[in-house]
């Protein structure tokens, strides 16, 4: 690369499809005409030329291609709602907050069919059980709305309890080359040929989730990475993408606790890259971990105290992961990523007590950290960890926010779309109402510059 008086970078993040995303960044600090020679103007010129920032044209895993909630583009328009931007609405039946994948005009998302749901005490504690469960995976024509396929996988007969909040299909699918792998935690997992809809192979790792399923399946290489942390065991394993075998089962480290409760975790895991080498990362109860994805072997492992029921991923950011530690009162903690073995006192860069979510996924936003706590408050942090502002934005959240340039969407339960513009202060963009919709639950997705937003009753598209 010629060298700039300014500097030019191009940086790729490695992730688990053969797809990568790249940044361009232009530090122009100094920059003027007087020291620019020839080859240099030549280089800059070249940089200019390159063609804008495409649309995502598949979403293919929970938070988008980078497992990050960041889109390259988003067209909608800060205001929007049913009469307005709207494309198309698609009712959807039973429950799920899985979120939607999209890959080549279709849009994949889960769903349970509940008869009966029933209050039941259970280990002191009262959840939801339903009498009898039909297991369901949709598909939905990107274009048009129209639905395409409605796949039964699965019935039975006594369901697990579940949290009142939860989902029998809050797992998001994962697509890759021309196949859907549907998962539903210790229920079982489906891979399904995206042309026909018919079932390829199925696998069931069966765990006590005590809540429900939440985890949502990656893929990395040619393998399905699936974390189950339930009250009873808690490892990490990867099934061969073709045919569902299992490859590696890789146990987690050992949890100090006085309850099985607190030991489960619903975290979905991330593909980072650190010196040319891919680390699968993810977080549980007590202890955050990094695997190597072909062998499984745990990499560095960092202990962030007593959180359980882990529930957001994490981000990479500025050489760090960083993740909230779960129930009972979250924690922000930063780790650096370049570590081996057992790194609790050494690679931990920073922690934040207050603003911390418990479900909401951190989200970059134009070189910016935010996160969203369950209750409302949003708040921008430093790169050493300071709180830079914070703000109220009301109404409860479960869904991770997602973000395309310098802007960000975050969905409440109540049915409220906060469009925010990134930033040194906060600046709100619209506040946009989907009512009638019922509870914003599933984390939303953008295709072709459009936004995918799932609610309870149905699935919308919102363009320009």
């Amino acid at each position: 690369m010629i060298a700039l008086p300014s500097r030019l970078a191009v940086r790729f993040r490695a992730g688990g499809y053969a797809a990568r995303f790249h940044e361009l960044e232009l530090l122009s600090k100094g920059l003027s005409m007087k020291n620019l020679n020839i080859a240099s103007l030549l280089a800059l010129t070249s940089f200019l030329c390159l063609p804008r920032a495409v649309a995502d044209e598949s979403w293919p895993q929970f938070r988008g291609p980078t497992g990050q909630g960041q889109a390259a583009v988003c067209v909608v328009p800060d205001h929007f709602d049913q009469k307005s931007a709207m494309r198309w609405r698609t009712e959807l039946e039973g429950r799920g907050w899985s979120s939607p994948v999209v890959e080549n005009g279709k849009i994949w998302l889960t769903t349970a069919i509940e008869h009966e749901r029933l209050q039941k005490t259970v280990r002191n504690e009262v959840k939801d059980v339903a009498s009898k469960l039909n297991l369901k995976v949709l598909c939905v024509d990107f274009a048009t709305g129209s639905l395409l396929h409605n796949i039964e996988v699965a019935e039975f007969a006594d369901a697990e309890p579940i949290h009142a909040l939860n989902s029998y299909a809050s797992p998001t699918p994962v697509i890759a080359d021309g196949k859907v792998y549907c998962h539903f935690g210790s229920y079982g997992t489906w891979c399904l040929d995206a042309a026909s809809g018919k079932t390829i192979w199925t696998k069931r790792l069966v765990i006590d989730h005590s809540v429900g399923p939440g985890s949502s399946p990656i893929i990395c290489g040619q393998s399905l990475i699936l974390v189950c942390d339930g009250i009873d065991e808690q490892f990490v394993a990867a099934l061969d993408i073709q045919t569902g075998k299992e490859l590696w089962r890789t146990k987690r480290p050992e949890i100090q606790a006085n309850s099985t409760e607190m030991k489960k975790a619903y975290s979905t895991p991330i593909v980072i890259e650190v010196a040319g080498k891919e680390q699968v990362v993810a977080p549980g109860a007590q202890w955050i971990c990094s695997y190597d994805p072909k062998t499984g072997e745990e990499l560095w492992r960092a202990k962030h105290g007593s959180g359980f029921s882990t529930s957001p991923s994490a981000v990479y950011w500025n050489g760090l992961v960083v993740f909230s530690t779960g129930f009972m009162k979250p924690e922000l903690v930063a780790v650096k990523a370049d570590g081996k073995g057992d790194v609790t006192d050494s690679h931990i860069a920073w922690r934040v007590k207050r603003g911390a979510p418990n479900k909401p996924s951190p989200l970059v936003s134009g070189g910016h950290l935010y996160v969203i706590a369950d209750n409302g408050i949003l708040t921008q942090i430093g790169p050493n960890g300071e709180d830079l502002w914070q703000e109220r934005l009301g109404g409860n959240y479960s869904a991770s926010p997602v973000g395309s340039g310098d802007r960000m969407f975050i969905c409440s339960h109540e049915g409220i779309v906060t469009v925010i513009k990134a930033g040194d202060a906060y600046q709100e963009l619209a506040k946009n109402e989907l009512s009638g919709e019922g509870r914003l639950m599933a984390s939303p997705a953008v295709v072709d510059g459009d936004l995918l937003i799932r609610s309870e009753n149905a699935l919308m598209r919102f363009g320009k």
